[in-house]
């Protein structure tokens, strides 16, 4: 089946939202784990809206509860540590250090899905590493940016470990029902650091994670869930290839954020490795 136009613009639409989503990191003067909590205490309701207006049904059975509780957990920390990453560098630095997870899928496969370990997967591995390592600034923890990566690369690992198990443990339920079961339980996952963390809530931070929840998550997911009807696999991941290039340009021009020429190096050589990722099956 030909992709449809429709799916398609889904697909853009859905990529050009989350890297859009980042800039929140930066907007919302929160703890990343409130955050994160925001959005998908806001992003599950919208998703339960949804299904309830759709009449569909959660067909989420008791034997899967333990595989959708570690989902919702790897979840939670994914979102963390990206806003974090955010937070103590720049937006750039975050989504660019995050894209390094084809290095990860490329050796964690062959573990958690009993595939086989090709060399050209080796090379694109060694290739973004080396991406990676023209973005570091220097290797100390006490330069902001080293931290922003560090963190920008657990999100990329634990994204992986989550693409992973997703394909692994959850291929007999809707994405939708799979959307709204992995924020659930990273809501519950991150309900005490309501108590732990040291926060203020306004009007203002409620109002952007509301819209950070609702736009640039679930309809976000919505969208994109919506143009896998036509669209293939590969090519929707070339196109998701596109998210943190968006997510600079609108750091860009809304926040005033100019990449380092090491930075776009860096960064072209990660990109160009997702690409190359992402139809390595075709």
């Amino acid at each position: 089946m030909s992709p449809t136009k429709k799916d398609l613009l889904s697909i853009h639409l859905a990529v050009l939202l989350f890297g859009f989503a980042g800039l929140f990191g930066k907007w919302i003067v929160l703890p990343a784990t409130i955050i994160v909590l925001g959005r998908v205490v806001f992003a599950s309701g919208f998703l339960a809206f949804l299904i309830k207006a759709k009449k569909e049904r959660l067909l989420l059975k008791t034997a899967a509860y333990p595989k959708f509780i570690l989902l919702g957990a790897v979840l939670a920390l994914h979102w963390v540590s990206f806003f974090q990453s955010i937070q103590v560098s720049t937006v750039a630095i975050g989504l660019l250090s995050f894209s390094t997870f084809p290095i990860f899928t490329t050796f964690l496969e062959p573990i958690f899905l009993k595939s086989k370990l090709k060399l050209k997967d080796v090379l694109l591995a060694l290739f973004a590493f080396i991406g990676l390592s023209i973005i570091v600034p220097e290797f100390s923890l006490d330069n902001t940016a080293t931290i922003g990566i560090i963190w920008g690369v657990i999100s990329g690992l634990t994204f992986a470990i989550l693409s992973i198990l997703n394909k692994k443990y959850v291929s007999d339920y809707s994405s939708k029902e799979v959307a709204f079961q992995q924020d659930t339980f990273a809501m519950l996952f991150l309900l005490p650091f309501l108590w732990t963390e040291t926060y203020e809530l306004d009007i203002y931070n409620i109002g952007l994670l509301i819209v950070l929840g609702v736009v640039f998550t679930a309809i976000a997911h919505t969208l994109f869930i919506s143009g896998m009807k036509t669209v293939k696999a590969t090519t929707a991941s070339v196109i998701a290839s596109l998210e943190p290039v968006y997510g600079i340009l609108f750091a860009f021009f809304l926040l005033q954020e100019v990449p380092s020429i090491k930075e776009l190096i860096g960064g072209v050589i990660i990109l160009v490795v997702c690409y190359f990722a992402s139809v390595k099956q075709d």
